[in-house]
């Protein structure tokens, strides 16, 4: 197994990756950068967790959704999209004020 250093949202991190696996680790890690980036562009959200938690959010939700997928054109979720969640998931902190 090799590692590969990876930047997401412009933090590196050194990932295991299996020799047969880099490309496969590679789009994921853009796809994440991708998500995140966008999230934090939106300027409503500044904590680097509640952005990947977002993030991670927005790609299991796309991933349930996949065998329903919206035809290739669909761009994914929209900036209402994310903002909804953001409030979702900012009610739900309100309660006890903790991420985790």
């Amino acid at each position: 197994m090799k590692q590969l250093e990876v930047t997401i949202m412009g933090q590196s991190y050194v990932l295991a990756c299996p020799d047969d696996g880099e490309d496969a680790l590679l789009a994921a890690v853009a796809r994440v950068d991708r998500e995140m980036c966008a999230i934090r562009d939106a300027g409503r959200v500044r904590a680097r967790e509640r952005i990947a938690v977002l993030a991670a959010l927005n790609l299991a939700y796309a991933q349930a959704e996949a065998p329903t997928a919206a035809p290739a054109g669909d761009p994914g979720p929209t900036s209402r999209d994310i903002d909804a969640l953001i409030e979702k998931i900012d009610q739900a902190i309100a309660a006890d004020g903790q991420l985790i």
